[in-house]
């Protein structure tokens, strides 16, 4: 069962810098963010710990690895590459501790997924800098304007983006854990 919302290597030139970008005033920490491959070491082990995030809040329970594992294949992120989309990875202090992705959805509308922060690195500004990023991202693809969608009991998720001008649109697409539509002009 897949509970994901929405569901040639890229690296970027250079890292690019979050620095000291912070949500809610608290210390950012030093989190870098770059384009990296869905498929490498630090970004595999980023989605499985996604997905066993997700998966284990709606389920209310731990999931197995074979559930991860069937849950990721169930959901791919070939989408995710240029030049139909990106994925991110955010570390703090060097250490791989956030990820996130964008994909076009049309010419002008890109959608963010699979945006994650370890819980260990919760309210130290990783949220933001992923997004920051992203939000880039979405503009080097052209887009005008970047949706997502995400479930009820994501509500560290839903405040994020309600925080960066994120607003709660209709839906835009029937995902069968799509609780909540947003959106945010990149123009």
């Amino acid at each position: 069962m897949n509970i994901n919302s929405t569901s040639s290597s890229s690296t970027a030139d250079a890292p690019r810098e979050a620095g000291n970008r912070t949500a809610d005033n608290r210390t950012a920490g030093n989190w870098t963010v770059v384009a990296e491959h869905f498929a490498t070491a630090d970004a595999t082990a980023l989605r499985r710990a996604y997905y066993a995030e997700v998966a284990g809040r709606y389920w209310k329970r731990s999931v197995t690895e074979a559930e991860i594992d069937e849950g990721l294949r169930d959901d791919p992120d070939d989408g995710l590459v240029p030049p139909t989309g990106q994925f991110v990875v955010g570390r703090l202090d060097g250490r791989p501790l956030a990820c996130g992705g964008v994909r076009l959805l049309d010419p002008v509308t890109a959608e963010l997924t699979r945006v994650y922060v370890d819980p260990r690195a919760r309210g130290t500004g990783g949220g933001a800098a992923l997004l920051g990023v992203l939000e880039d991202e979405a503009r080097a693809l052209g887009a005008e304007r970047v949706r997502l969608d995400t479930r009820s009991d994501l509500v560290e998720a839903r405040a994020l983006y309600a925080r960066h001008g994120y607003a709660e649109i209709p839906a835009y697409n029937a995902g069968p854990y799509a609780e909540h539509w947003f959106e945010k002009p990149l123009v």
